[in-house]
């Protein structure tokens, strides 16, 4: 993980991936466990992402054409 991708934390007790990094590189959504140490890929196809945040069971990412969500729950775009 380096510096230069966007990222966001999960909150412990807010839903899906409490305590989990999340974060975009390479045009692919990534989480990162702390625990485990591992890093999972979840999503790919991310053009030109400017901002990553979540709340809940979704994680919020805005590009330069659109708004996306990806619900942890389903696994998917919704």
């Amino acid at each position: 993980m380096d510096g230069s991708s966007l990222r966001c934390k999960g909150l412990i007790g807010d839903g899906c991936g409490g305590d989990r990094e999340f974060f975009i590189e390479n045009e692919n959504l990534f989480v990162y466990d702390s625990i485990s140490k591992t890093t999972s890929k979840l999503a790919s196809g991310i053009k030109d992402a400017i901002a990553i945040s979540k709340k809940g069971c979704d994680i919020f990412i805005v590009t330069k054409e659109k708004k996306m969500v990806f619900n942890l729950s389903k696994l998917e775009f919704i």
